[in-house]
């Protein structure tokens, strides 16, 4: 049986009709991107551009160039009315927004550190909508959130969407460039023995996350009585797409070192879309201190402490967070 493409799924799924449009644009972009990335050692683009974005981070030649295939691809749909970049400080407008309009958000390339070094790469994409005519309001908290994906760049190139409902992985075939479904309703496993985390910021965790870090390390002699494996690869796609695949917990947390600024990842372009992917399949996603989702955002790149993963595991660590500040 021959699996639905994209443009199947999204019309048998009652996706709108303009909804559908902007997902093939960034399905168009998606292809374009991992083509730049295949190319870059034959291309010179590897390596540093030699400039910061907004956040004060080094720019990669490919992130700069991934935003603008965003942009340019993207911008064909006549019901986007604004653009939220990663790459970008201000957000680009492009039309006079009416109600029902579509915002994009999106991380064009995460994990670029990777790239140098042949590893799994990734674009993240969140799509909201204008609340009224003329309001170019764009912090709403995710909860408002109609659809939400990421594609990942890796031995093949894989675009993961939901809209709330269930989660659907596509891979692009080589030889069309069509993306077909190869993962319909993936879920994530309420329980898990693996948690990624970058272990090299240990000085400067909070206790609660030292707890759950060391009691996984203990294994089957520690409290929770079984072994766990650590995984990291400095890629939240990489990372997110392994947990959707067999489960996992995945943390960014508020530390010493990062809770001036609110931490790590940035909330409406990469918290709040994978927070929404993980919810839809089953899974948990916690500040620490709340849902990731009710997070009233302040600044559009604004940071937040991230966990998500499996269901039990995010509840464990939000206990732990939650019986730290009650002492």
């Amino acid at each position: 049986m021959t699996a639905p493409t994209l443009r199947s799924y999204l019309m048998q799924n009652a996706y709108d009709p303009d909804l559908v449009f902007l997902l093939e644009d960034i399905a168009t972009a998606s292809r374009a991107i991992a083509s730049l990335v295949r190319t870059g050692a034959f291309e010179g683009n590897l390596g540093s551009a030699g400039q910061t974005n907004v956040q004060g981070e080094t720019q990669k030649t490919l992130d700069i160039m991934a935003n603008d295939v965003f942009e340019r691809e993207c911008a064909n749909s006549p019901r986007l009315a604004a653009l939220v970049s990663e790459e970008v400080e201000e957000v680009t407008w492009l039309k006079e927004p009416k109600i029902g309009d579509y915002l994009l958000y999106f991380d064009p390339l995460d994990g670029s550190s990777n790239l140098d070094v042949n590893l799994s790469v990734g674009s993240i994409f969140s799509v909201m909508q204008v609340q009224a005519d003329g309001d170019r309001n764009v912090l709403h908290a995710g909860r408002n959130q109609i659809c939400a994906g990421y594609a990942v760049y890796g031995p093949s190139t894989m675009l993961v969407i939901t809209q709330g409902d269930e989660v659907a992985g596509f891979s692009c075939q080589p030889d069309t460039g069509e993306f077909c479904l190869t993962h319909p309703k993936m879920t994530v496993p309420a329980e898990t023995s693996e948690y990624a985390i970058n272990t090299s910021r240990a000085r400067y965790w909070h206790d609660p996350v030292k707890r759950y870090v060391d009691e996984c390390v203990a294994g089957k002699e520690g409290p929770r009585g079984r072994s766990f494996n650590m995984r990291w690869t400095a890629s939240m796609v990489a990372d997110i797409h392994r947990i959707l695949i067999r489960g996992g917990v995945f943390l960014y947390p508020a530390d010493s070192n990062n809770q001036k600024a609110g931490g790590k990842l940035r909330l409406m372009y990469e918290a709040n879309p994978m927070a929404m992917i993980i919810e839809s399949a089953g899974g948990g996603a916690s500040t620490g201190f709340g849902p990731i989702l009710e997070v009233d955002p302040e600044a559009p790149h604004q940071r937040v402490p991230v966990i998500l993963g499996s269901r039990d595991e995010v509840a464990l660590l939000a206990q732990y967070h939650s019986d730290a500040s009650a002492t």
